[in-house]
């Protein structure tokens, strides 16, 4: 299997050779020999790389979430890496103006959550009002592209960073589909191409694909974590912890006033396909609850094709309130955390936990899957 930059560089060189090239990447931009993009374009005497940018997490991957990044000038290359995650999401046309094509080379988790998708969007916008033709150069969706969960009916319209479009939990795309997506159906005005990749299937994996898994972020650890992560994500907006600072992030749920075994036996009775909890403790390194003794459970994916990672996370926030009605807070917008309705993008999470089922809901979620599905498969490249 072949990835978007060794097709661009072996088969479709023409593209951007004799032009000054922007590229936005990072760690994960590399190919199957774990050599950079970044110095894959540099090293290239008949490229002309003039700048990099950097999203969420910085250039090189190490900045915790959402912490805004700085410009500043690669002590590799020389060059300038301009910040994405700032004061400023999208390219400047300054910029631009010392540019030919920008070309964008992101891993991406498969889950809406996730920003580097709404950087991808940014940069198109820029690209478009600037007139700058962009490229992107695909890479797998890691979660396979045969499944989608979630709502993504957006009740509010637009709002935060990763809130202006619409994308269910789990959006079964890749990241060059979701950019033909962003132009043909949510009206961004880019001149955009999508190079493909080279022997990937909608049914694969990650760990199908042969590839080394270079983790997107501090806390993307891995397959497990990429998968639980659509429905995980939601504990952000409680004040339990989500596992940040252990060595399990978005797999370890808990805090110090949850009981283990109580928590993970009325997840279990609750016979989710596919999963199954198991009770522990964890000491958080930082963020919510740092340095305490959290209890609650560990979620291990048992069989991936009947999993759905949104119904999973449903029902553990419902048997979480459950289990604690009067620890339980729903947090709020505030210090770079998203509430639980901002992640949801709904209020019914939070009403249907509190007075009702999540069962219900999850009926009506997977309706609005079905729906974007029907628009979202009009963009697949891939069989």
């Amino acid at each position: 299997m072949r990835i978007g930059v060794e097709v661009l560089l072996t088969d479709e060189r023409k593209r951007v050779e004799g032009k000054r090239i922007g590229l936005v990447t990072n760690t994960t931009g590399v190919d199957h020999l774990l050599r950079s993009t970044i110095d894959l374009f540099y090293e290239d005497k008949e490229l002309d790389l003039r700048a990099l940018f950097a999203p969420e997490h910085g250039i090189r991957g190490d900045e915790d979430e959402g912490k805004p990044i700085d410009s500043f000038t690669d002590a590799q290359t020389g060059l300038p890496v301009y910040s994405l995650y700032g004061k400023e999401r999208k390219p400047s046309p300054d910029i631009l103006n010392e540019l030919d094509l920008i070309v964008f080379d992101l891993q991406d988790v498969g889950s809406r959550y996730y920003t580097y998708i709404y950087t991808m969007a940014q940069v198109m916008e820029a690209c478009g009002e600037h007139g700058l033709p962009m490229i992107i150069l695909d890479r797998p969706n890691p979660i396979s592209g045969g499944r989608v969960e979630g709502n993504y009916l957006n009740l509010k319209g637009p709002s935060a960073f990763r809130d202006r479009l619409r994308i269910p939990n789990r959006h079964g795309l890749t990241i060059g589909e979701l950019a033909l997506l962003f132009v043909h159906e949510y009206g961004l005005k880019c001149d955009v191409e999508v190079i493909t990749m080279d022997g990937w299937k909608r049914d694969m994996y990650f760990d199908d694909t042969g590839r080394i898994w270079v983790p997107p972020s501090p806390n993307t650890t891995g397959l497990n974590m990429c998968l639980l992560y659509p429905g995980t994500c939601l504990i952000e907006g409680l004040n339990v912890s989500e596992g940040r600072g252990t060595a399990f992030p978005f797999e370890y749920i808990g805090a110090p006033f949850l009981k283990a075994n109580t928590l993970a036996k009325a997840f279990n009775d609750r016979a989710l396909s596919g999963v199954l909890a198991r009770p522990t403790t964890f000491i958080p390194a930082k963020q919510k609850h740092a340095g305490k003794l959290c209890a609650g459970v560990q979620l291990h994916v048992t069989d991936r094709h009947t999993f759905e990672p949104l119904d999973a996370g449903l029902v553990l926030i419902e048997e979480i309130v459950k289990a604690a009605p009067g620890n339980i807070q729903f947090l709020q917008n505030v210090h770079g955390r998203y509430s639980l309705d901002n992640l949801s993008r709904t209020n019914q999470v939070r009403k249907h936990v509190l007075n009702e089922t999540v069962d219900m809901l999850w009926e009506k979620f997977l309706e609005e899957a079905e729906q974007f599905q029907t628009i979202s498969s009009r963009y697949h490249l891939y069989s």
